[in-house]
């Protein structure tokens, strides 16, 4: 191990909008460039980033969180860290290898090979940025059909262009984690990634055996549709990539381990593309305020999840719909709430800035939310409404459909 130091001990996430100390980023990188029209689809991507705005733009959203007092990690830090140990490093060499586009056994052990003879940053680099076909040498004598045919695709292991998008792998769920199982076969290796992070990196040391969820538990279950709500309930959207069977075995685990968990609130909101996360359509912006998209008000649906007969360990869950959102909310936080509508009152509007993340806010304190400075009509409601608004450019950032809350994994967040 390369022996980091943490200057300041402990990860936990107890609110979602207590101030933020620690947060994990990835600063997109050469992964981007693996984007074509022909990919998109697959890699779930709208449209190609201009990667050089990009990480301008990333870099802003990093100095944003800095100059509100929380300290940023990357991804590709912790990895190189973790993979300076040779056992660790073996470990991945061997899920790149089972898991990539490698058809004969022999090539596979050759590119094993290849995979723990670089070093570190090498091969954390490989484990983000997909390994190519051309990057494995060969003579032409040696050079199988699976090399020639590249038209196709061109990597022997995927590039991860969806891995700035850190929310999604894993959630901090009090001094636990929650790791994600993707719904995509794209995003799989994510979540490897950070539990990788997880089992070896020395900053983690405090989670232990502390795993709320995890992908060998079933469904899928992804971290935009988690909200930890305070140190006592979580909301948890069921959505098109999160299902009612993976939300009930989290709340299962949350009652019985100890988690401080006592209620999850579950909020179905339709299942479109358009509407992927909880987190795309509703956000918490202060102790007592969300804001939400008001092109889906009309279709959600709201559960109360708590332990039967008020013990976790009784195994069995209550379950009790809530009559609105608001009400479900106010319930579950013991005080009245406030909804606030993205786009004011100007639906079309909020239809045009939805479409490029206005509710999908980062709170880095209460009352105080980072968003994209494109959404006007949004930040100004929100700032009508008494939230302060730190605005980052995004024009490059959104073309991957995600915001400010969905570029972030909080590590640590008081109350």
């Amino acid at each position: 191990m390369s022996g980091f130091v943490d200057g300041e001990g402990g990860l936990g996430v107890f609110s979602e909008v207590g101030s933020l100390k620690k947060v994990l980023l990835h600063r997109p990188g050469k992964e981007m460039e693996t984007l074509t029209p022909e990919v998109l689809e697959n890699l779930l991507f709208e449209d190609i980033p201009w990667l050089k705005k990009l990480q301008i733009e990333h870099d802003g959203f990093a100095d944003a969180l800095r100059g509100a007092g929380c300290r940023v990690f990357y991804y590709a830090d912790l990895l190189k860290e973790v993979l300076a140990d040779s056992g660790v490093a073996s470990v991945a060499a061997d899920h790149l290898v089972s898991t990539g586009r490698i058809p004969q056994s022999r090539l596979k052990e050759e590119i094993r090979e290849l995979l723990v003879s670089i070093n570190a940053g090498d091969l954390a680099d490989v484990m983000i940025c997909g390994l190519r076909k051309d990057a494995v040498p060969h003579s032409d004598d040696e050079k199988r059909l699976s090399w020639w045919i590249q038209e196709d695709f061109p990597f022997y292991i995927n590039p991860l262009p969806n891995l700035y998008f850190t929310r999604d792998p894993g959630a901090m769920i009090g001094e636990g984690m929650a790791l994600s199982a993707m719904q995509t076969g794209a995003r799989s290796r994510e979540t490897f990634l950070l539990d990788l992070i997880r089992r070896y990196h020395p900053m983690f040391s405090s989670i232990g055996e502390k795993l709320w969820y995890s992908p060998d538990m079933g469904d899928s279950l992804e971290g935009g549709d988690v909200m930890v709500l305070s140190d006592t309930a979580v909301a948890v959207g069921a959505s098109v990539r999160s299902g009612s069977d993976a939300i009930e075995t989290l709340a299962r685990r949350l009652f019985e381990e100890d988690s401080g968990i006592r209620e999850v609130l579950v909020i179905r909101i339709p299942a479109a593309r358009a509407y992927m996360h909880l987190d795309t359509v509703f956000t918490m912006v202060d102790r007592d305020s969300f804001t939400l998209f008001p092109g889906v008000e009309n279709d959600i649906r709201v559960f109360r999840l708590t332990p039967s007969g008020g013990s976790g360990k009784s195994g069995s869950i209550r379950i009790r719909e809530a009559e609105t959102l608001e009400k479900g909310m106010a319930g579950v936080l013991g005080m009245p709430v406030r909804i606030l509508k993205s786009g004011g009152k100007d639906r079309g509007a909020a239809a045009r800035e939805q479409w490029n993340d206005s509710a999908n806010t980062l709170a880095v304190k209460p009352g105080t939310v980072i968003t994209y400075n494109r959404n006007t009509a949004s930040n100004e409601a929100l700032e009508k409404a008494g939230i302060r608004v730190l605005e980052i450019e995004g024009s490059e950032l959104v073309r991957g459909r995600g915001g400010p809350r969905c570029m972030s994994m909080p590590l640590l967040r008081g109350i």
